[in-house]
């Protein structure tokens, strides 16, 4: 008996001994198992935070293209009107007429009107060649990218590019007479528009039904201006000469007006300063 009582004792001792030099073996196990897990641990939260940043890259990448293709659709005439002066725009529309064709610097250039079947828009000194402006003739397609500009209250598109495309609109003159003295004609900006039964007023102090230069400076050849009324109220008219020579049946049709005679009139709503229109026929009643 005794000597089971020492064995166990013995056996005691060691097992304590062996807990107070920490050399048990079940916390040596739970040390690396906690380690094992901590690795497991870190090393998911990479996977995460790599397979975040990889989604965040590539949602970003999408939106940036998605970005890229939409600046360069092509927007109806209603989008391009609500568009922020100095946007970037895509427009297809159709030339209704050439205001000239000069070279600066090496590089030709020529302003446009053009319009589609909802509105219209000015194409101010575009880059072309006199090649291409020989092709750009009435009612001919094109697809036009450039900036949405302002210049004087004239909306226009500027800095352009184009290309020729199939199709072909020849525009016919929308009667804006009613709107005259109205907020809604602005509406109607760089569209063929028509003013029926206008009566011819004096254009100067001494009478003259019409003046070369908006001030009377000019001489035949330069741009003509001359004023009608409607209801009691006067505006002033333009005929633009790099749009319509001295030459052509407009030009000669002001220059043989007389105060007092009743007109109907077609030009494009162009704008300086209000609506001052360009216009390209005169029918005297």
């Amino acid at each position: 008996m005794k000597k089971k009582i020492v064995s166990v004792l013995l056996a005691s001792a060691m097992v304590l001994s062996l807990a107070a030099c920490g050399k048990t073996e079940e916390p040596a196990a739970a040390t690396e198992e906690t380690t094992e897990a901590a690795a497991e641990t870190t090393e998911a939260a990479a996977e995460t935070t790599e397979a975040a940043e990889t989604t965040e890259a590539a949602e970003t990448t999408e939106a940036a293209e998605e970005t890229t293709e939409a600046s360069g659709d092509v927007l109806s005439y209603a989008d391009y009107a609500a568009a922020a002066v100095d946007t970037e725009v895509t427009v297809e529309t159709y030339v209704q007429a050439k205001q000239g064709w000069w070279e600066n610097e090496g590089v030709g250039n020529a302003t446009f009107y053009t319009q589609d079947e909802n509105g219209g828009y000015f194409l101010y000194n575009m880059p072309c060649s006199e090649e291409d402006y020989a092709k750009l003739t009435e009612g001919t397609k094109i697809r036009v990218t450039g900036y949405k500009a302002e210049w004087s209250g004239e909306v226009e598109i500027i800095d352009a590019t184009y290309e020729i495309i199939d199709g072909n609109y020849v525009a016919k003159a929308t009667d804006v007479t009613d709107k005259l003295g109205s907020d809604d004609l602005a509406n109607y900006m760089n569209m063929l528009v028509a003013f029926n039964g206008m009566t011819v007023e004096a254009a100067n102090d001494d009478g003259a039904a019409f003046l070369y230069n908006w001030d009377g400076s000019g001489s035949q050849g330069d741009d003509l201006y001359f004023n009608v009324s409607k209801d009691g109220t006067t505006y002033t008219f333009c005929v633009e000469s790099y749009l319509c020579g001295s030459d052509t049946d407009v030009y000669k049709a002001v220059e043989g007006l007389n105060v007092g005679d009743t007109v109907d009139l077609e030009g494009f709503m162009y704008w300086y300063e209000g609506p001052q229109p360009h216009i390209v026929k005169v029918t005297v009643k």
